[in-house]
């Protein structure tokens, strides 16, 4: 693979940044994700990490070098991160469990597979046109998709989320893809400090009419500077597929040269942000998890028969 990238998270008004991003990969895989933790529960800079190191723990065991099955895996390491915030409540006593969105991307093989729950998304553009964007999932949203068939009323408040990861039910996950790819092509993702301020043909302008190390720092900073003192974090990662024009750019990875049992990874291992313990992510509970979500799947092809 051959990719470029670059990312940046800011604080806006708020009194910390509780978004987190990052990315893995493999000689034949990559991974990025972002998450964004959620305001009004605890430890929101908690759930957004524990969620990638999840993601980020799951990638390196099955990406050997590649993953079976793409889609199945972003579904399964998003509903393991879930488990791991619901333990980690449990486990430490809390009232409220932390929560957060997360929009998650693999690419490989020349395609693209996404996955998100909530309302950080994903853009693709290929040229100087949006491919595809992930509908959130709110209320908003769900109005513009389904109007013509069930209109809501003026009391719902169509800015509040109906899932995300660490909510009492199960989480709702869309998955896409594949999508095949091109030299050039570009996929985003972000939290919605970046695209509540920005409409989307001014994200698509930015994004295709720079590179990406130069597209990333002016999406930032102009949502700050729109938004002004009641700006939310804005975070955005941004990667060029089998970028053309110089391997030496700033944030240029090439894995043709890596062995087959190599993993790479900017998510962090442990529990770093303020009010964590700092405990490492444990491994049993993540081999829980796997196990609980295929006891699952089991079971509902049992029904189904």
């Amino acid at each position: 693979m051959q990719f470029s990238v670059y990312q940046v998270s800011r604080r806006g008004g708020r009194e910390k940044n509780e978004d987190r991003m990052g990315y893995c990969y493999t000689r034949d895989a990559g991974l990025f994700a972002l998450a964004d933790g959620m305001g009004g529960h605890p430890e929101g800079e908690v759930a957004s990490q524990l969620a990638l190191q999840t993601l980020a723990a799951m990638f390196q065991r099955e990406a050997k070098p590649k993953l079976a099955e793409p889609l199945r895996f972003l579904h399964d390491a998003i509903i393991a991160g879930h488990h791991q915030l619901l333990r980690y409540a449990t486990e430490r006593g809390l009232m409220d469990t932390p929560r957060t969105t997360i929009v998650a991307c693999v690419i490989q093989g020349n395609a693209a597979y996404w996955a998100h729950c909530g309302d950080s998304r994903l853009y693709l553009v290929r040229g100087d046109k949006l491919v595809a964007r992930t509908r959130d999932h709110s209320y908003s949203e769900l109005q513009e998709t389904l109007s013509a068939v069930v209109p809501m009323g003026d009391r719902v408040n169509r800015n509040v989320l109906f899932t995300c990861l660490g909510s009492p039910g199960k989480p709702v996950i869309d998955t896409a893809g594949p999508l095949l790819v091109n030299p050039g092509d570009r996929v985003m993702l972000c939290s919605d400090g970046l695209w509540g301020t920005l409409p989307d043909p001014q994200i698509t302008e930015i994004l295709t009419k720079n590179a990406i190390s130069d597209a990333v720092p002016e999406l930032v900073e102009r949502a700050l500077r729109i938004a002004g003192d009641k700006s939310d974090n804005v975070t955005v990662l941004a990667v060029e597929w089998e970028a053309a024009e110089d391997l030496d750019a700033t944030g240029a990875v090439s894995t043709r040269s890596l062995g087959e049992e190599v993993f790479a990874s900017t998510i962090q291992a442990s529990l770093s942000a303020e009010g964590s313990s700092g405990d490492e992510l444990d491994e049993a509970e993540i081999e829980r998890s796997i196990r609980e979500i295929n006891e699952a799947i089991q079971r509902s092809s049992q029904k189904r028969r």
